[in-house]
């Protein structure tokens, strides 16, 4: 379908630039006497390269990551981080009441409180690790809830301002993988918070690029495949796809799939859902023989070809068309060889 869109641009730039369209007989022969060079306005040559077909969409630049944070208790909104700010380890992702939901580290939800009694476990090693880089390390760092894990937990609960129960539930900790950033806080100070209330929308701390692919043009996106990125100001910066998205989702003009996209290196802008320009690439053709697109003649009865020049004669020849980019066409045709001249419009 691309191939088809650009071939009938070609149609369309052929008209344009006034080249008449050449009938060809049944026996591939012009149905016109061979052409003076004078009725050539310009020429250029065959080349042998790679062509890289391409294709340039609207994204943005946000962080990876994005989730919600709920509240694990009822009482009053006291305190919220501003949005773009930065949480790390130990550090309170909100305060109900006063009392700070502290950010710990960790792949598993904390899904039942942890104490003494309670059943070994990796949530327990979880916490205790979180306890240790914290500097608390007066206990060994197992699946086991011990009574020296008990009193570290004290300890640490003292130190933020909780109360002092030597048991860890969700109405104080919180685990995520890593550090985040505050993208939008839901729960505004005042306001009255129960367990499971959606209080926080952090992401992680790593740029990457989004796009809504239109679903027609879902085979640019491959995954691992290398990008250009445009960002704001006009620095180009290099990217590697990094997901593609398998379910469709609505939108304005039709539908879309999600596409994110890895960045080389940092951008220095910290701007969230800045627009950018994303270069993708849908084929490459390697070592082919191509000429300029308005090089290409339309053959009444289907097709293409080239006008080939040869000092003061011209012959035409046709072509079955290949890969686009950069302006050029790839062309397959009897005799047709690298440093040959064919006819193209003049500017």
């Amino acid at each position: 379908m691309r191939k088809g869109v650009l071939a009938g641009a070609c149609l369309l730039a052929v008209a344009a630039a006034g080249t008449a369209l050449v009938v060809l007989t049944e026996g591939g022969s012009t149905g016109v006497a061979a052409q003076s060079a004078a009725l050539v306005p310009a020429t250029a040559p065959i080349t042998k390269q790679d062509l890289v077909d391409t294709k340039t969409v609207e994204g943005s630049l946000t962080y990876s990551g994005e989730r919600q944070v709920s509240s694990g208790k009822a009482g009053t909104v006291t305190w919220v981080p501003e949005e773009g700010s930065i949480i790390k380890r130990g550090r309170s992702l909100l305060k109900i009441d006063r009392e700070p939901v502290v950010l710990m580290y960790g792949k598993l939800p904390l899904y039942r409180p942890l104490e003494q009694g309670i059943d070994d476990g990796p949530d327990v090693e979880q916490l205790e690790r979180n306890l240790r880089a914290l500097g608390y390390d007066d206990f060994t760092v197992d699946d086991h809830f011990s009574y020296a894990t008990y009193l570290a937990v004290l300890e640490w609960q003292e130190d933020r301002g909780l109360p002092e129960t030597g048991r860890v539930d969700a109405s104080q900790v919180v685990f995520l993988p890593s550090a985040v950033r505050v993208t939008e806080a839901k729960a505004a100070v005042g306001a009255r918070t129960a367990p499971g209330q959606q209080a926080l929308t952090v992401s992680g701390l790593r740029r990457l690029v989004h796009v809504d692919l239109d679903t027609g043009d879902q085979s640019l996106a491959r995954k691992g495949a290398k990008v250009e990125v445009e960002l704001p100001g006009g620095e180009t910066m290099a990217g590697k796809i990094t997901s593609v998205g398998t379910v469709a989702k609505s939108a304005q003009d039709g539908t879309t799939i999600d596409v994110d996209i890895t960045l080389a290196k940092t951008p220095k802008t910290r701007l969230d859902q800045a627009p950018v320009e994303v270069e993708l690439v849908s084929e490459r053709s390697e070592d082919v023989l191509a000429v300029p697109v308005e090089a290409l003649l339309a053959l009444r009865e289907g097709g293409f070809g080239v006008e080939v020049v040869e000092g003061a004669r011209t012959r035409l020849v046709p072509v079955k068309v290949g890969a686009f980019g950069g302006g050029m066409v790839e062309i397959t045709g009897e005799g047709l060889t690298e440093g040959m001249k064919v006819g193209v419009p003049s500017e």
